[in-house]
């Protein structure tokens, strides 16, 4: 019992002196960055407003790029049929082994 009330008193004088190394102002003043500007709130409003009108909301590289063909299905069908014919295309289950 002797130990445990040393180690807590121990441990309650460390906490109380820890409370002055993190004194500070009560608004945490610290944080506060002045700033000395010649531009009008609504100057500042204007060109954030312009920013969104050119900004676009469609992630870049996202779209998806058409392509129209000019191929004719039936000529497209015929040269899939002879390269699967003539083995430029495997057909059927591949094994490793």
């Amino acid at each position: 019992m002797n130990n445990a009330a040393r180690f807590l008193s121990i441990a309650a004088v460390a906490a109380f002196a820890s409370f002055g190394a993190h004194a500070d102002e009560a608004d945490a003043s610290q944080f506060a960055t002045k700033f000395e500007t010649n531009r009008t709130r609504a100057e500042v409003a204007a060109e954030a407003s312009t920013v969104a009108q050119t900004r676009s909301q469609e992630p870049a590289g996202s779209r998806v790029v058409t392509y129209k063909s000019t191929a004719d299905r039936a000529a497209v069908r015929a040269q899939a049929a002879e390269a699967l014919r003539t083995g430029q295309i495997p057909s059927g289950e591949f094994s490793a082994m």
